[in-house]
Order: structure tokens, then sequence, then C-alpha cells
């Protein structure tokens, strides 16, 4: 008989137990930039319900630093909440975020995260989430397409060599020595398509060797990016052309057609004005 009071009481004593355990849910409330890019800060905000239970005591909340995401040198995800505090504050929920950098080699989609939260004095809660990531950052090739040598002008060709459409890009070339831009040195060329290409043109002495260019652009999540690409120049590929050559010369025919017409009237006009002379 004293047994089955013995089991009976340890029984009560264990229900007991666990029902004053501090219940405690956690969730992902909000991620920004959606979707996260490879390489840049995401923001995430997690809420913690069930802080205003009398069974709840200290909280540690920890946010595991594992793929896909990275903190800071000298931070960490471990942020710990007293009691007294947010009793203090009336809060039924805590609200707890951050900032960390997605590995820049993280994979599109959605990737698994890991968070445990704890009541002082009860075993930790960890709880997965998902975050969505999208590399819609966009690549470029860029090249000299056109130099001419009579009128200044360059003609760069830009390829969106990315999956990623982007939207209102502005090619950019910086002071430097390599090029000498006359005029702006900025042209806006608008949307480009993945694997689609435009071209800009701009007034410029040349030097051979590379020159800097940037290209800025705005992203699908409308995030502006700018991309510094390096330009090669090689003077012999725009001189001596036969284009060139044909356009030269008949602009010289056409010149000379004009002295001819202008030297012939002006002698008409003169033998005109002679007869009349003669005839007074």
């Amino acid at each position: 008989m004293k047994k089955d009071v013995t089991l009976i009481v340890l029984l009560l004593l264990s229900i007991g137990l666990t029902s004053a355990a501090c219940n405690l849910n956690t969730t992902l409330l909000n991620q920004d930039p959606y979707p996260a890019v490879p390489g840049d800060y995401v923001k995430l905000v997690f809420q913690v319900k069930g802080i205003d239970s009398p069974d709840c005591d200290d909280i540690t909340f920890n946010l595991l630093a594992d793929y896909p995401i990275e903190f800071n040198p000298g931070e960490s995800g471990i942020r710990i909440f007293s009691k007294v505090d947010y009793i203090k504050d009336y809060e039924s929920n805590l609200l707890i975020p951050y900032e960390v950098r997605i590995n820049k080699d993280a994979l599109d989609g959605a990737n698994p995260i890991e968070v445990r939260v704890q009541s002082k004095h009860d075993a930790p809660i960890t709880k997965t989430f998902n975050i969505e990531i999208d590399d819609v950052r966009a690549e470029f090739e860029i090249y000299v397409k056109d130099y001419s040598y009579t009128t200044n002008e360059i003609t760069l060709e830009v390829l969106n060599i990315e999956e990623s459409d982007i939207e209102a890009l502005t090619i950019e070339i910086p002071k430097q020595n390599a090029i000498n831009i006359k005029g702006s040195n900025r042209v806006v060329v608008g949307d480009l398509d993945s694997n689609e290409y435009t071209s800009a043109d701009f007034e410029a002495i040349l030097s051979d060797g590379e020159f800097k260019v940037n290209l800025i652009y705005s992203d699908t999540i409308n995030t502006r990016r700018t991309v510094e690409k390096t330009v090669t120049f090689d003077s012999s590929y725009f001189t001596e052309r036969k284009a060139d050559q044909k356009t030269t010369g008949m602009g010289t025919y056409a010149f000379y057609a004009v002295v001819v017409v202008i030297v012939g009237y002006w002698i008409y006009r003169k033998r005109k004005k002679s007869q009349k002379n003669k005839k007074k």
C-alpha cells in the first residue's frame, strides 16, 4: 500500500513539474531583403511568444552561426533577456532582430537556419526556419565595339551574361589616364534582359591599354548595384581600315566637287558681268 501511495505522489509531482515548464513559441517574422542575395546582408526578425507565463525565467535566444549565414567578427547569435526587464516593459512577446551576411556560395532557394530558445532551468528548444536566397546580381561582358579617329567617338558594347534581368543600366567612365572623356561620362541605356546586349557612345581620346568602366543597375529586388569592369583598347584594330579609307575618299571627292561647283559658278557670274559691261 505504501509503495502505491509513493508512486502516485511521484507521478503527481512529475505532472506538476511538466506543466510548470516555460512554453516558448518562436517564429520568423520578417526577412529583408526577400529573397536574400549571396554575399550581401539580410535582416531577420524573430518573435518569441509565451514569456508572460509565470513559469518563465531569464531567456536565452541563440541564432546558430551555420551555413548559409555568417556573423561579423566578434559577433554571435546569442541574446539574453532578463525576466525583470521584459516584465517591466509589459511585453507579452520578444522581438529579436539580427543582421547577418549570406555566404557568397549559398545556393538559390529555401535554406534552413536553426535557432535555440531556452528559459533558465529548462531544456533548450530547437527550431528550424527557411530563408529564401536568390542570386539576382548581374554580370557583364564589355568591350570596345568601335572607335573613330575622325570624330573621337567610342562605342562600348555590353552583354548581360547572367540569368537575371536588370533595369536602369547606366554606363559610367570615371576619370583616368588611359581615356580622356569629352562631354558627359555617363550614358543611361535602360533595361537589359538576360543574354541581351546594348551599346553606348562616348566622345573620348584614347590611349592603348586598359581603362575602367562602371556598370550601375537596379536588380529585381530594386537594389542599386555597381559592377566595375576593365576594358582593353588596342588602336591597331581601329586604324587603316578599308571602311575608313572609303569614307575618307568619298569625303575628299565631295569636297572637290563642291569646290568645282563654286569655282564654276564664280566664273559664270564673272563672264555674265563682263558681257553686260561690253554691251553698255
